[in-house]
């Protein structure tokens, strides 16, 4: 005797049902929000039930209102799970890629995003050393952050700019790179797919990222590469080739196309071309 599916509640059906309104369809008016009778009307039910919903699920942070047009817009605890849905996806998809890289070089590999003016770190691989630092679930200012010049690949001069005059200590050069250097750091990171970058947080490492993007090719994580500062430019150059070469392999994974343009305003050069030299077994960097 087959068993018969549990049947669902009707409660929580009609609350899906206005989550699914409120979650609109891309138009300029779904960031208003929406009102209650347009609600009602739209879901053919009563407005006074319909409101009561919209309470019950206010006071879960389900849904918000806007205290001055009275319109409902989707709520704070749906984009938290949102969210950590989105990197729990990153990390599952991300982990042979990073433990590649930690194979590759012997060296501590990251899996960062970008929050803010943040670079949290979602996964980290450790090297064979006996010491190691805990990263993960670490926020680090950007500035301050190895990843943090290939999250940013996609911010116009402008823009960097603004978020460096806002996070750098004034008439600091020394501790934390130059605006001049950030800029330069991201422009190599848009033509040539990766970064090279001093390690504020670290004088003895040196950080060598590339940007992953989904499928909408907008920039979504970084990986990165710490390596002991002992590396040669040359030798930065051919890991710096290589986690480019990892990080759009997980872009692909992740589904971006490599036809997919990128923003007009944000266009970076052609990257040059080459095949990435293969990862050596001993890959302790050459001085």
């Amino acid at each position: 005797m087959t068993e018969k599916p549990p049947l669902s509640s009707a409660g929580l059906r009609r609350d899906l049902e206005i989550l699914e309104v409120l979650a609109g369809h891309g138009d300029d008016r779904d960031a208003d929000g929406f009102g209650v009778s347009w609600i009602a009307e739209r879901l053919g039910r009563e407005k006074s039930q319909v409101s009561r919903a919209l309470r019950s699920l206010e006071l879960e942070g389900m849904v918000e209102r806007d205290p001055l047009t009275r319109r409902y817009r989707l709520g704070w605890r749906l984009f938290a799970l949102a969210a950590r849905t989105q990197h729990a996806r990153l990390v599952r998809l991300a982990a042979p890629y990073v433990r590649r890289l930690a194979a590759a070089f012997d060296e501590d590999a990251y899996l960062c995003v970008l929050r803010g003016s943040m670079v949290l770190t979602l996964l980290s691989v450790p090297s064979s050393r006996a010491y190691h630092r805990v990263w993960e679930g670490v926020s680090v200012p950007v500035i301050m952050a190895g990843a943090g010049r290939s999250l940013l690949a996609d911010w116009d001069d402008d823009r960097v700019r603004e978020l460096l005059k806002a996070t750098l200590p004034s008439g600091l050069d020394s501790a934390v790179s130059s605006e001049e250097q950030w800029l330069a750091d991201i422009a190599h990171a848009r033509s040539a797919g990766y970064a090279i970058s001093d390690t504020e947080l670290d004088d003895s490492e040196i950080a060598v990222s590339a940007p992953v993007r989904d499928h909408r090719g907008l920039i979504t994580a970084a990986l990165s590469v710490s390596v002991t500062r002992a590396a040669g430019r040359s030798r930065l150059h051919e890991i710096g080739e290589i986690v480019a070469q990892t990080a759009a392999e997980f872009s692909i994974a992740l589904g971006h196309s490599t036809s997919s343009p990128r923003p007009a305003a944000e266009q970076p050069r052609p990257r040059r071309p080459g095949r990435p030299a293969a990862a050596r077994p001993d890959s302790r960097v050459e001085p």
